[in-house]
Formats: C-alpha cells, sequence, structure tokens
C-alpha cells in the first residue's frame, strides 16, 4: 500500500475560447467537438475515472455552459428515452454522469492563462494531491491510460510528474520541452526545467509535456504567487520549474500516442485513428479509405 495520499481529485481547465476552430467554435465549446460520436472532452473525464478519480473540477469561462450541461443529468432527455423504449441510447446518456462521480464547476473568470485556470481549483483541491488533464490532448482509449500510469507513478514515488512524449525536431518549437537525467531503472526523468515552445537551437531536448499532471498541493501557493510570464499569464510551466529545482518533478513517457486536438490537423487524425479501432466502424471506415484511395 502506497504512503502517499490517493489521487481521487483532477482538475480540467476548459475555459479556452478555442479561436483555431471558428466559426465551429463561435457557439460551442471546442471540448464538446466529438470524436466521432464522444466529445474530446468526455474522453479525458472517462480516463480520470478509470485512474481512480471520483471529483471532477471543470475550471470554465462564461461561455462554457455548454460543457455543465453535458455532465449533468437530463432527467427530459432521460424520460424521453425510457417512454421510446431507445435503453441503449439511455445507457449511453447515463454513462456520461456515473453516480460515483462528483462534477464540480468553477468559474475563472478572466483568461490569465492556463496556471490561473489551475489554481482556481485551490478550495476544491484543498491539500490533496491532484491531476490535471487538458482535454486538448486526445488519447486513445484502446492504447492505454496515461493517468493511470502517472497515478501509479506517484504512488511508487510521491513526487510531482508529468507525461512526456519523444517529439520530432519541427514540433519542439510548439510543446513544453523538458531538461533532466534519466533514470533508465525506471524509465523516469528528474525535470530540472521545462521550457515553453523553444527554438530548436535552444531546445534542451525532444521530450515534450503532453497534457496530463500529478501536482502536489503546494503548486496552488507558488501559482499564486509568480508574476505572469510569456504572453503575460500565469504559466503552470514557470510554477512546475519552481518545485523541480527542489527535485520534486519527474516525468514518464507516454504508454500511448497524444493527439493534439487544439489543432485541426491533430483533431482529423485523432478521429481518423479512432475511426480505425473502433468496433462499430473500422470495417466500414477501412472500405471508405479503401475506395478513395484506388
Amino acid at each position: 500500500m502506497s504512503p502517499f495520499k490517493s489521487i481521487t481529485k483532477a482538475v480540467l481547465p476548459v475555459a479556452g475560447m478555442g479561436t483555431r476552430f471558428l466559426p465551429a467554435t463561435k457557439a460551442m465549446p471546442k471540448e464538446l467537438l466529438p470524436i466521432i460520436d464522444k466529445p474530446v472532452v468526455q474522453y479525458a473525464v472517462e480516463e480520470a475515472v478509470a485512474a481512480g478519480i471520483n471529483e471532477i473540477i471543470f475550471v470554465t469561462g462564461r461561455t462554457k455552459r455548454a460543457i455543465e450541461d453535458h455532465f449533468v443529468v437530463n432527467p427530459t432527455l432521460e424520460a424521453e428515452l425510457v417512454e421510446k423504449d431507445k435503453h441503449d441510447l439511455l445507457e449511453l446518456v447515463r454513462d456520461v454522469t456515473p453516480s460515483s462521480v462528483d462534477f464540480v464547476f468553477v468559474q475563472q473568470g478572466k483568461a490569465l492563462g492556463l496556471g490561473h485556470a489551475v489554481s482556481k481549483a485551490q478550495r476544491v483541491i484543498g491539500d490533496d494531491p491532484f491531476a490535471v488533464l487538458l482535454a486538448d490532448n486526445f488519447f486513445l482509449p484502446q492504447q492505454g491510460n496515461p493517468t493511470k500510469s502517472l497515478v501509479a507513478h506517484y504512488g511508487q514515488t510521491g513526487k510531482n510528474v508529468l507525461l512526456a512524449e519523444q517529439v520530432t525536431d519541427y514540433e519542439v518549437h510548439k510543446f513544453g520541452i523538458i531538461a533532466g537525467s534519466h533514470n533508465h531503472d525506471t524509465g523516469s526523468v528528474k525535470v530540472s526545467e521545462v521550457v515553453e515552445k523553444p527554438t530548436l537551437a535552444s531546445a534542451p531536448s525532444n521530450l515534450a509535456s503532453m497534457g496530463r499532471y500529478i501536482l502536489q498541493p503546494e503548486i496552488m501557493q507558488i501559482l499564486r504567487s509568480i508574476p505572469a510570464g510569456v504572453g503575460g499569464e500565469i504559466q503552470l510551466t514557470d510554477a512546475i520549474n519552481v518545485l523541480a529545482k527542489s527535485g520534486d518533478v519527474q516525468a514518464i513517457v507516454s504508454p500511448c500516442k497524444a493527439y493534439d486536438c487544439g489543432s485541426k490537423e491533430g483533431y482529423l487524425e485523432a478521429i481518423v485513428d479512432a475511426a480505425l479501432v473502433s468496433a462499430n466502424y473500422s470495417e466500414h471506415f477501412r472500405k471508405v479509405i479503401v475506395s478513395r484511395s484506388k
């Protein structure tokens, strides 16, 4: 049994404007864009729940009410599905809001950066370690559960843990790039710094932070005390770097591929790969691809 507190809470920052997907996101939050028939944010929630988390804290903006509507019980819809004997659809709807999970919604107010968004969950987090999941980073559940891997590593070390993935030279400028020393026995990296979106020449490695974190509650105080960073915003990376100086941050390589659903290219790739491994759609979709390639 681990001597460290269990990870039972997760923060999902979902207040971003989604400008890269306009006009689709003019009235609909980007987090509700579907991968086939399920919103990308629901995949993140299911990943967290499967990792043992039972309290999800959404940090939202004033235009994100639709996310709350998606994750609360809808008695009218459920009653209509019962009346029409559509029990298969009823189960799909009920699976969105499992009774074992509490959903909490916190307003960010002004959009002052990812670090600021995470700090808004402090009252709910209290003195507990917690996960952070960025829904823009999508993982096929058939390939593994990165949050579960992070939780397991935290249970062994009690350290703050980042999820990482090797990226190409052409991609390093898109990510927070990790500097540190590898522990070949455990496969982890002792993080000395995360450099936000460096040039290739200044990048310390090709190991990129991929939108999943386990963090100790002390980071909340750091987030409230650090000055604004890049873009005049409170950056989560800056707070992680404060912890890294004392040797309290590690990284593990993701067990599965990350898809950047914050970009149109990554979103399309996620849909294609999800269709190819789907029990319901893969056969048809493969036939479509073959027919188009002739």
